[in-house]
């Protein structure tokens, strides 16, 4: 059965960092993009980050550009959200999702595997 399980979530300061996982299993995640996505309370669900399988490339929604980063680790078939310079409007649910395709992109129709999100809550 093919999971996606995120962690890491938290309560922090503006200003500060927090580190989210996702742990893949049941589906071979070399052939998998994974992707970050956000949703606040009373607002569509919008794409964060993504990181694809092909040739490793990786994307940024502009409202995140040089504060996160992913990553991944094949070999814990875990992908991380490196987030700094957390801001109070980054409260949100994190969820982490997987592409079949392995693209990658910001599109959260194109992820076929869902988590249950992991809670992120910047206090100003």
């Amino acid at each position: 059965e093919a999971q996606v399980v995120e962690s890491g979530g938290g309560l922090v300061q503006a200003g500060g960092s927090l580190r989210l996982s996702c742990e893949v299993s049941g589906f071979p995640f070399d052939d998998y993009a994974i992707g970050w996505f956000r949703q606040a309370p009373g607002k569509e669900r919008e794409g964060v980050s993504g990181i694809s399988t092909v040739g490793g490339a990786t994307y940024y929604a502009d409202s995140v550009k040089g504060r996160f980063t992913i990553s991944s680790d094949m070999a814990k078939n875990t992908v991380y959200l490196q987030m700094n310079s957390l801001k109070p409007e980054d409260t949100a649910v994190y969820y982490c999702a997987g592409d079949s395709a392995g693209l990658g992109g910001l599109a959260s129709r194109e992820y076929d595997y869902w988590g249950q999100g992991t809670q992120v809550t910047v206090s100003s």
